[in-house]
């Protein structure tokens, strides 16, 4: 008897065990996601390729519409303007729209400008709410990091404005504007990095566009400001009170390393990270663009801009 219990023992450890074992099956087959990991990577894979933005034949663009001679804003469509899509009765004109207009005509798109504020750019390229921002700005290493650049499409030098008649009128280098009250545009080298160099400079708070940067030194609420050449030419123009003041190539010129100053003085099309579609098209319109092209389209951009905005 004691045997016979032995055995239906043991009969009932070993379909115990089996039990247990059957039951590993189906658990082992649930934990492994091989079966599943594909599925998750072609997803993965499908949203890293970034879409052109210009599939519906229209190249959407943002700029401040208030930054001349780059961009700015005029009441009809003379002399070429565009339609401001968001801004309706308003055209936008100026050296961006003017490459713009070449980028989409080479490539047979519609163009679309879409006015923006000068920190709302950036952004909107990320989000994809317009394809690409042609808005003067420059090929720093920090918009690097957020946006991928086309270009350039201008080579732009840094120089100071100040009135004619004032007591900085004469200055030869940035050690001759020692003591000045100055100002420059809000979010650019002109503000965050030349400034300072001056010695003893009174700097004022960043002007939040072009037009109230020149209206401060107009108003002489400040004795110079700094900026690119390009906006000082069109700034000479539109105030003939004024006059640039030009270091460049000198000893008294602002001080960076030379990758900096490249990086500040090329002016490009930022495009959404991962978009290298757009960005080959627009470098191949560029690419038959010489740096006399750039300059006297800008010439013609400076010679039509409105006096005031």
């Amino acid at each position: 008897m004691k045997k016979f219990l032995s055995m239906l023992l043991v009969l009932a450890m070993m379909l115990s065990l089996a039990a247990c074992g059957s039951g590993s099956a189906p658990e082992t087959t649930a934990a492994a996601p091989a079966a599943d990991a594909a599925p998750v990577e072609t997803a993965a894979a499908d949203t890293a390729a970034v879409p052109s933005g210009v599939e519906d034949g229209v190249l959407t663009i943002a700029m401040e519409c208030a930054y001349a001679p780059y961009n700015w804003t005029q009441s009809d469509d003379s002399n070429g303007a565009v339609p401001i899509a968001n801004v309706p009765g308003s055209y936008a004109n100026g050296y961006d729209v003017m490459i713009g207009k070449k980028i989409a005509e080479a490539n047979g798109w519609e163009l679309e400008v879409i006015q923006s504020d000068w920190d709302s750019l950036v952004p909107g390229v990320q989000t994809g709410t317009f394809d690409a921002v042609i808005a003067g700005q420059s090929m720093t290493a920090e918009r690097a990091e957020q946006v991928d650049f086309a270009g350039p499409y201008f080579y732009a030098t840094i120089v100071c404005v100040t009135k004619a008649d004032s007591k900085f009128g004469d200055a030869a280098s940035i050690a001759d504007l020692a003591g000045g009250s100055c100002t420059a545009q809000i979010a650019t080298i002109w503000y965050d990095q030349c400034l300072p160099q001056i010695e003893n400079a009174n700097i004022q708070t960043a002007a939040e566009t072009a037009p109230a940067m020149l209206m401060a030194l107009e108003t002489d609420t400040v004795d110079f400001i700094c900026t690119d050449m390009p906006t000082a030419q069109g700034a000479v123009a539109a105030y003939p009170d004024m006059k640039i003041l030009d270091f460049s190539g000198t000893d008294g010129d602002f001080q960076f390393s030379e990758q900096v100053r490249a990086e500040n003085v090329n002016i490009g099309v930022s495009l959404m990270k991962g978009n290298t579609v757009l960005k080959d098209q627009i470098d191949a319109v560029l690419a038959t663009m010489t740096a006399d092209d750039f300059n006297d389209l800008m010439a013609y951009a400076i010679s039509i801009q409105p006096l005031s905005e």
